[in-house]
């Protein structure tokens, strides 16, 4: 657990400063990338860029635990943003990837590596003005883990990055 943590704060560290080094400066709704914090079903980290146009790659580190199980995840996703005609700032986006991680089961107290396939549709505002951009998504996910394998349609969360 130690390793992946340290390995997914290493990859994340890496992404934040070759973006950081590409940024260019931008005005009102627009932004290159964003990095804060993800709460819902599944609480975290999240550093999105985008890599040309209106294709982004979101990575989320995060950390999900309930009675039975607990999950520490690393996932990335690629996601394709529209824009809302007449709602400036206002995008929304689809997209899909995949994550790893580990596994928990409390009951039993089996655990082992965690993987899924992810998918995720969502809106995402910039705010016109200021480095903050706001994420409202749903991530379902296809889980393949020890005693704890299947879909999840749970994935609710709201993203709350500052944007540069």
């Amino acid at each position: 657990m130690k390793k992946l943590l340290f390995i997914a704060w290493g990859v994340v560290s890496l992404l934040f400063i070759s973006v950081k080094s590409q940024a260019q400066a931008t005005d009102g709704y627009e932004y290159k990338s964003a990095i804060g914090g993800r709460f819902g079903v599944a609480n975290g980290v999240t550093f999105k860029t985008f890599l040309q146009g209106q294709n982004a790659l979101d990575v989320i580190l995060n950390f999900r635990s309930n009675s039975k199980s607990s999950t520490f995840k690393l996932v990335g996703l690629y996601e394709i943003h529209n824009d809302f005609e007449g709602a400036p700032g206002l995008r929304w986006y689809y997209g899909a990837g995949a994550g790893i991680g580990t596994y928990k089961n409390k009951e039993t107290d089996n655990s082992g590596a965690a993987f899924s396939i992810d998918g995720v549709l969502g809106l995402d505002y910039k705010i016109d003005g200021a480095p903050i951009n706001l994420s409202l998504d749903w991530k379902p996910e296809m889980r393949f883990a020890p005693d704890n394998t299947g879909l999840d349609f749970a994935g609710f969360g709201l993203s709350i990055r500052f944007a540069f």
